[in-house]
């Protein structure tokens, strides 16, 4: 692989709660450069970003319902339509995690199908949390997910405490969804060789902090 197709693989992403305006700015500063598949904010900085990288063709991404997926759907969905509106050209929901594990599988399809229905035109990530959550439990997600039309599943929010991507979590999904769904791995991934072993499993997107490091890591050869 090289450096350029490792960035078309990277939602050049910057989540911490605590992250400044200037921080952000950097951000997108570095996106200019590097090109990535995405710039991935918290709502709050969707409008800047967008103005930001004005010109660029490099989308904002914004996540909704993050980082614990235990907000009511109305919320979420309301949250996606402010962040489409406000120029996201993709979401990144978290799964309703408490219905989930609850077997509330009905209840689960219809969360994501409000949310879904809210990101219209845009596409769809849906973060499954996949360290708290059994094998059968991330195929059950997986299925529901595709079933309400996610373009991509996603293993972690990278913020919970159980651990963020792993190549096991990321081949069980892409076994799940086949060919045609994407599977973001995210969390924890800091390195080239990180970045291969999530490719070799299964993975078409990335969601990393440290973006600007691995490219040169590939550069380097």
């Amino acid at each position: 692989m090289q450096s350029r197709e490792f960035l078309d693989l990277v939602d050049h992403t910057l989540l911490k709660a605590e992250a400044t305006r200037d921080q952000v700015s950097a951000l997108c500063a570095e996106a200019r450069e590097l090109r990535p598949a995405s710039v991935c904010v918290n709502g709050l900085w969707v409008s800047h970003c967008v103005s930001e990288l004005a010109g660029s063709e490099v989308p904002v991404c914004s996540v909704v319902g993050f980082p614990l997926g235990a907000m009511a759907a109305a919320a979420v969905a309301d949250e996606t339509r402010l962040a489409v509106a406000s120029g996201a050209g993709e979401i990144d929901m978290v799964v309703p995690l408490g219905l989930l594990r609850g077997g509330e599988d009905h209840a689960v399809a219809a969360y994501l199908s409000e949310v879904r229905a809210a990101a219209e035109g845009v596409l769809l990530k849906v973060i499954l949390e996949t360290a708290v959550l059994t094998d059968a439990e991330v195929v059950r997600a997986c299925e529901l997910s595709v079933e309400s039309g996610a373009d991509f599943v996603k293993t972690s929010t990278g913020m919970h405490a159980a651990g963020g991507a792993t190549e096991a979590a990321v081949r069980l999904m892409r076994e799940t969804v086949g060919p045609d769904v994407g599977v973001k791995a995210s969390g924890g991934i800091r390195t080239r060789a990180d970045v291969e072993t999530m490719v070799a499993a299964g993975a078409s997107r990335l969601g990393m902090s440290a973006a600007a490091a691995v490219a040169q890591e590939f550069s380097r050869g």
